[in-house]
């Protein structure tokens, strides 16, 4: 569960620490005061882009840290010593984002890239946006409900690598056909090509051989010139060599060794030093014959690296790829040879791969039909509950042709709604009220949660829209999931706050110049004021605090 959270330098918020309890916790507070703030920071916390806009004025940059207790939570633990971030059950989330726009992600004191960090806070917290009923009507949002729902995404994301497999054959196989019209002068081209790549003969490094031996060729003047320079200087002069001045010296430091024994050693250096200018002297003269002179030589290799940089700019590649052209060509002419045959084997391939997916996506369809049936009932009861009796939730699902079908499968998904008893069920995306919406999209989050592993859940303004004794239907549900999950949630509807097992209080403090946001968590007698504000707005009567305390109390006494 997430155990807190500090933010520093973003929007309006200066400095803020969180503790967070488990059950469920409200947040609330006067417009504008900071609470979606606050869920803004953990989304960005966990991964959500970010920009330099979101720093305060002023500030160097905006940073935020999140701690999460993750003893008893095995899928992230395997995660996070999969990824060696592992830290002894705790996991410390940390992003920093600068006010130039760059950002950096954070893992148990670790630096790691952003998609890491996302794939992480997938994992420990989900947030529902008091947006999100306006996306409710998407297709592919109700088929990720439903999937997430009935536990299915691994069996989805199966299919969907079935169906790539089948696409990359099929298009292997559609490029082998469309290239069958002009084969033969493709056949002709390759082996005029290979021929003529084989002709050169070119041997791997031969390029890189040819140009030192072609430097050499074109200064072997110099290089002579240069080789009897230091033979005459080691050796070869009369007058002053260097054999004979280390002989002379080596001859007058021994004279004298007998006085003083410490220059015997010297002796040694000079003895060596004399055999080392004997070998290289011996190496140079060796080296000094085999200089070619030979302009013949010369000539061959000028055009041996012409007529390799020849084929090298005829195939737009470098001289050092000529080897892998050769090779790559081969490889083509081979298939291409053998095209018939290979588009057989293609097809049978594809054949297969096509059959392994309709497999997979119709225990899929069936395996959807089962959780549709369950989503449906649950989803139905819930409406029951959030002052829509007798209405009627169903998942649709149709079968698609088989050219029609995706990588999720063969199902087309409808979320279907009937609000009230005997209306016509339709399409969830045509229904007009915001209200029905607000209920259905919160009935449809708390079952589709039943099927999540995550720990923690933040609804935002989920309940926008309602009142009443459907905000208390709201409330309580809300409760029932804090049973067993760590709920957050941001509320202005004070039937909600007053079920929360614990309440935070999010003000805007100004002194004029600057505007900041505060945070306190709020006691019995402060829950009562809190409570009283959200019923009455400015003008806070005794009447106004007795309804408060009495829905604090009545709400204690149902949760006992």
């Amino acid at each position: 569960m997430l155990m807190n959270l500090q933010i520093r330098d973003f929007a309006i918020i200066e400095k803020i620490e969180i503790e967070f309890e488990p059950g469920m916790t409200v947040l609330t507070g006067e417009t504008g005061a900071g609470k979606s703030i606050l869920v803004d920071a953990l989304g960005l916390v966990l991964g959500e882009r970010g920009s330099a806009q979101l720093v305060r004025s002023g500030a160097k940059r905006a940073e935020f840290s999140a701690e999460f207790d993750v003893s008893a939570l095995e899928l992230v633990r395997a995660w996070l010593d999969e990824q060696a971030l592992d830290l002894d059950g705790d996991c410390l989330l940390r992003r920093v984002i600068n006010a130039d726009g760059r950002s950096r992600a954070f893992i148990n004191g670790n630096a790691v890239p952003l998609s890491q960090l996302k794939s992480l806070g997938e994992l420990l917290l989900d947030i529902h946006g008091q947006h999100f009923h306006q996306s409710l009507g998407r297709r592919p949002i109700q088929r990720d409900l439903l999937d997430h729902f009935g536990g299915l995404l691994e069996q989805r994301a199966a299919t969907a690598t079935s169906y790539s497999q089948w696409l990359a054959v099929a298009a292997r196989l559609k490029s082998l056909l469309s290239a069958d019209a002009d084969r033969a002068s493709r056949l002709d081209l390759l082996t005029f090509q290979l021929q003529e790549l084989e002709s050169l003969g070119l041997d791997a490094g031969e390029p890189e051989d040819l140009n030192n031996e072609r430097q050499k060729l074109q200064n072997s003047g110099r290089l002579a010139d240069g080789i009897a320079i230091a033979l005459d200087t080691l050796i070869d002069s009369e007058s002053s060599n260097a054999n004979d001045l280390i002989a002379d010296a080596t001859r007058s430091i021994e004279s004298i060794s007998e006085y003083d024994s410490s220059l015997e050693p010297i002796v040694e250096l000079l003895h060596t030093a004399s055999i080392q200018v004997s070998e290289a002297t011996e190496t140079l003269r060796r080296y000094g014959e085999a200089i070619d002179m030979d302009p013949r030589r010369r000539d061959w290799v000028e055009e041996r690296l012409d007529a390799i940089q020849s084929i090298a700019r005829k195939h737009r590649v470098p001289v050092d790829e000529i080897p892998v052209l050769q090779t790559r060509l081969r490889d083509e002419l081979d298939e291409l040879t053998n095209a018939e045959q290979r588009g057989k084997e293609l097809e049978i391939q594809a054949a297969a791969l096509r059959d392994e997916f309709l497999y997979k996506a119709n225990a899929l369809s069936a395996s959807r039909v089962k959780a549709a049936k369950s989503f449906s009932a649950a989803v139905t009861d819930a409406m029951s509950g959030l002052g829509m009796p007798g209405g009627r939730f169903e998942v649709a699902l149709s079968r698609l042709a088989e050219g029609s079908a995706r990588s999720w499968g063969i199902d087309e998904i409808d979320f279907m709604i009937s609000a009230n008893p005997g209306q016509e069920i339709l399409p969830l995306a045509k229904i007009a009220s915001g209200g029905e919406l607000s209920r259905m999209s919160l009935s449809i989050q708390v079952i589709a949660s039943n099927g999540s592993a995550i720990p923690t859940m933040i609804f935002d303004e989920v309940d926008s829209g309602i009142g009443g004794g459907v905000a208390e239907m709201v409330g309580r549900r809300l409760q029932e999931l804090g049973n067993y999950r760590q709920i957050l949630c941001v509320t202005h509807l004070p039937q909600v706050a007053s079920l929360a097992d614990h309440h935070l209080r999010i003000s805007k403090v100004t002194d004029g110049k600057s505007t900041r946001t505060g945070l306190r968590v709020l006691g019995k007698d402060e829950r009562i004021e809190e409570l009283a504000r959200m019923l009455g707005g400015v003008q806070i009567t005794r009447k106004t605090l007795a309804h408060a305390a009495e829905m604090l109390a009545g709400a204690r006494q149902k949760r006992a």
